[in-house]
């Protein structure tokens, strides 16, 4: 099988490139990948090279394919695996895989690690790491962007399972958010954040009574809240504010107010940021719990935090990065019984805009940049669709298709972009 995809050689230094795939052993599956969501994690990996801890020393000589967020549909099942895996099934893939080696465990992931496994292909080999880690998942819902998005819903529903909170007395750690307490997500419309409020409106159990989103952008909020209004999480029991900090004199005052002054029970940071971290350490209830989900690049990255409160109001911080397989099922679960990710999505693309938009990430507006590796197609905005339709037939009926859905992706603008757009 040829296939065509996005190697990394080392820092910076990506090629879009067409090679043949080895045949599949009895214990690996042959894929075709449809889609695939280009995660800041990966803009990581690009800059950092083999510094990355994922990444392998040698991969100058032997190149991993990019992409960890990606879709799409089994082609060829090995003979281990056809008891479980059929052709035709459409699938999701949990790229956060674990494995022992010896009294060491290693930290390999497609879209980092391997040189036949990765978003940014046509075709991929699934290898035994990724199946008997129970990492590919059977994906039932309808299009292939949603599964795509799984892993970063899946993430957010990591970070809500990791919080925890304690009894007096006890030495026992109740995990999870606090049922009907008061939750925060700072710098949060972006598009993680985005996946948290979804979730968090949406899961059918532990809702907080309310949830404050913040952000200093007025267009960033402005687009959140139309994609998730607070009527939507008021059918739900939360209300939900948007709140911008830079349009207050004091935001953790401005915080505080809106929770009775009694604290928050979770504060989400979604941003590498030391003021938005002593910000959410500031607004801390009685056994609050910070759950720091930004990773930050440098090494050195350090904040403040209240030690008088970790002794004497029992605060605490978490650190969450990726969910595990239990997250991913429950993101497909959720997706499939109508949950859909499509507000996470501004922009799409096909594999020969995936170098410059995973190269420029950090200095592209908007949300996820989805990928679809079969068609040829300049990295374009979804809000874009109705100038260029002007004169673009392609994009003329696509700007129909979102209209339908305000603006937002969906299945039907999938089918029809695999069908019209040109192919790679």
């Amino acid at each position: 099988m040829i296939t065509k995809a996005v190697r990394l050689y080392g820092k910076n230094d990506l090629r879009l490139e067409e090679f043949e795939l080895p045949a599949i052993n009895e214990d690996e599956i042959l894929a075709k990948v449809v889609s695939d969501s280009i995660c800041m994690s990966s803009y990581k990996a690009a800059t950092l090279g083999t510094e990355h801890k994922r990444v392998p020393d040698n991969a100058v000589e032997n190149p991993p394919i990019i992409g960890h967020e990606f879709a799409g549909k089994i082609i060829e099942v090995g003979a281990k695996w056809q008891h479980k895996f059929k052709p035709g099934q459409k699938y999701s893939i949990q790229p956060a895989i674990y494995y022992e080696d010896g009294p060491v465990g290693v930290l390999s992931a497609p879209g980092y690690s391997y040189p036949y496994i990765g978003g940014d292909a046509t075709y991929v080999i699934i290898p035994k790491d990724v199946l008997d880690q129970d990492c590919l998942l059977v994906y039932n819902g309808p299009g292939y962007y949603p599964a795509s998005l799984a892993e970063p819903l899946s993430c957010v529903i990591g970070a809500m399972h990791a919080n925890y909170h304690t009894k007096p007395g006890s030495y026992i750690h109740q995990m999870e958010i606090k049922d009907g307490g008061k939750m925060a997500i700072l710098a949060g419309v972006g598009p993680m954040g985005l996946a948290a409020i979804n979730y968090v409106i949406h899961r059918n159990h532990r809702n907080p009574s309310l949830l404050v989103v913040t952000d200093i952008s007025q267009e960033r909020l402005d687009r959140a809240a139309s994609i998730f209004p607070p009527r939507l999480a008021k059918d739900k029991g939360i209300k939900l504010v948007y709140l911008n900090t830079s349009k207050v004199p004091n935001p953790v005052s401005a915080l505080k107010i809106l929770a009775d002054d009694e604290g928050y029970d979770d504060v989400f940071v979604f941003a590498p940021v030391a003021s938005v971290i002593e910000q959410g350490d500031s607004i801390l209830a009685n056994d609050g719990c910070l759950n720091f989900f930004a990773g930050p690049s440098n090494s050195e990255f350090s904040a403040k935090m209240n030690f008088y409160n970790v002794h004497y109001a029992s605060t605490h911080i978490v650190g969450t990065s990726g969910g595990n397989n239990d997250d991913m099922v429950e993101a497909l679960d959720c997706m499939a019984h109508g949950l859909d990710p499509a507000g996470l999505v501004t922009h799409i693309g096909g594999l020969n805009a995936v170098i410059d938009t995973t190269l420029n990430l950090p200095n592209i507006p908007g949300g996820k940049k989805l990928i679809y590796n079969h068609i040829d197609l300049p990295l374009t905005a979804i809000d874009n669709f109705e100038k260029l339709g002007k004169k673009n037939p392609m994009f003329f009926e696509l700007a129909k298709l979102v209209a339908r859905t305000k603006g937002l992706w969906n299945v039907d603008a999938e089918e029809y972009l695999l069908e019209n757009a040109e192919k790679i």
